[in-house]
């Protein structure tokens, strides 16, 4: 390949018109949610009262391993699709190692994350089904400007809880969902029963994205005409994502290249599993050998050092029993400034990939994840989101191995967002007044031995 080719886009044709779901080829189905009163299987049905009943059938859907992109959400996608693929040259020179890097850059969207792909669709089928109403919660705000942005477009009313700490750390995120028509509540509030029973016996709680979970659920299912819309962990969330690595997968085509290794950070799996499931198909289909590298913080490392068992999806119980890797819902992670990863559970389908060995986990100090950023924007001239750095870090790490061994890997990242609205956590670090946050094993065992065991 020339080395004055760095960057790779797809004319709108070549576009993916379908979504890919992993689900339909794992040879170990994810264990199914259950009803937490009855600890039966959940029914699409069941899901009705809380999510658009489109959503509810793709959350369940285990047999269609191709699901139709709605034309309408598709004609969205091409006012910033397809986002770049990008030779990391820059990265590479810096780092002195023969691995070639490539990074799939979703800080493009018109919201500045990846976020954007399934907000649309998740408004679209709202509003298809005649919703009126939106609720849902964001940490750092980059999911929450994204449904903020994708509910004016197809003219819903949207309800943001943010976590609080991220409310107070990342005005700027407020402000766009502002803009936007949103409106923003900071979690835990006392506008909820669930708010308000955290409040009462932790008056200085600063929220998690399982708080307001809770809120926002509560919302929805106590307002006429109104459904919650989540931005990750559910599986129909990261069915949108594979737009990512479906464009990268011909992407890499056309760099005459194809991954060693895929790297994504890792909140609750929807960019992780939007670049990684389309390449991990071909694992489980022709028994490829690409590696699949999920990159946590180490304050909240639910791959790392979780449990897998049956628990729920928010703090107060409303949500139905998801089988998966988990610090319990009643975790409270430090107040790290990689907001959107900043959530206690993974994924029910990456919480079986992990358990069958199909991918592995690696956790992200906080001072390390902000030297990777700043090394790769000084290197790359992007200046990238709190949570997209740990992918970063974990990218590094795997290049330095190929520099020590000699081996000349690729190696595929998500860049899931730009942070450009996260300059005062930058300040803070390059002030040296940022701090490291780690969970031993002994604590997650204390927090859980403190949960009901269902399983």
């Amino acid at each position: 390949m020339s080395e004055k080719i760095k960057r790779f886009i797809l004319p709108e044709s070549e576009i993916p018109t379908q979504w890919y779901n992993i689900q339909a080829d794992m040879v170990n189905k994810p264990m199914p949610p259950l009803n937490p009163a009855t600890k039966q299987p959940l029914e699409p049905k069941d899901l009705y009262p809380i999510f658009a009943e489109e959503l509810s059938r793709q959350e369940l859907d285990q047999k269609n391993a191709w699901i139709d992109i709605p034309e309408e959400v598709r004609e969205m996608y091409k006012y910033y699709r397809s986002t770049p693929l990008v030779r990391a040259y820059g990265l590479e020179k810096a780092l002195g190692t023969p691995a070639h890097i490539y990074f799939k850059n979703e800080s493009v969207s018109p919201v500045g994350s990846h976020k954007l792909n399934s907000a649309l669709a998740q408004a679209y089928y709202c509003k298809k089904e005649g919703i009126t109403n939106i609720t849902t919660e964001t940490g750092a705000g980059q999911w929450g400007a994204a449904l903020s942005y994708a509910a004016k477009v197809f003219g819903l009313e949207a309800a943001v809880y943010q976590v609080k700490i991220s409310y107070n750390q990342k005005p700027y995120r407020r402000s766009i969902m502002q803009t936007f028509g949103a409106q923003v509540t900071p979690s835990p509030s006392m506008s909820t029963r669930a708010g308000k029973d955290i409040l009462t016996k932790d008056p200085n709680n600063q929220g998690s994205l399982g708080t307001a979970i809770s809120e926002a659920v509560e919302l929805a299912v106590s307002t006429p005409n109104c459904k919650y819309t989540l931005g990750s962990v559910l599986s129909h969330v990261t069915l949108h994502q594979t737009v990512i690595g479906l464009e990268a997968e011909k992407q890499m085509a056309m760099a005459g290249e194809y991954p060693d290794i895929v790297i994504g950070c890792f909140g609750g799996g929807s960019n992780f599993g939007g670049i990684s499931f389309p390449f991990m198909r071909h694992n489980i289909l022709e028994g490829k050998k690409t590696k699949f590298i999920a990159a946590e913080p180490a304050s909240c490392p639910k791959l790392t050092h979780g449990v897998f068992q049956y628990d729920f999806g928010d703090v107060a119980g409303y949500t139905p029993l998801l089988p998966m890797f988990t610090l319990g819902h009643n975790f409270m992670p430090a107040n790290i400034h990689a907001g959107g990863l900043r959530y206690h559970g993974a994924g029910v389908i990456v919480s079986q990939l992990l358990k069958d060995g199909y991918m592995s986990a690696v956790d992200i100090k906080q001072i390390e994840s902000f030297e990777a950023g700043v090394l790769f924007a000084q290197a790359e001239g992007i200046i990238p989101a709190p949570e997209s750095c740990h992918a970063i870090a974990a990218a590094i790490n795997e290049a330095n191995k190929c520099k020590e061994s000699g081996e000349e890997k690729v190696i595929l990242f998500n860049l899931s967002g730009h942070g450009l609205i996260d300059m005062a956590a930058y300040d803070q670090f390059l002030s040296g007044s940022l701090q490291n946050y780690e969970v031993t094993d002994e604590e997650v065992a204390k927090n859980l031995s403190e949960l009901e065991k269902i399983i």
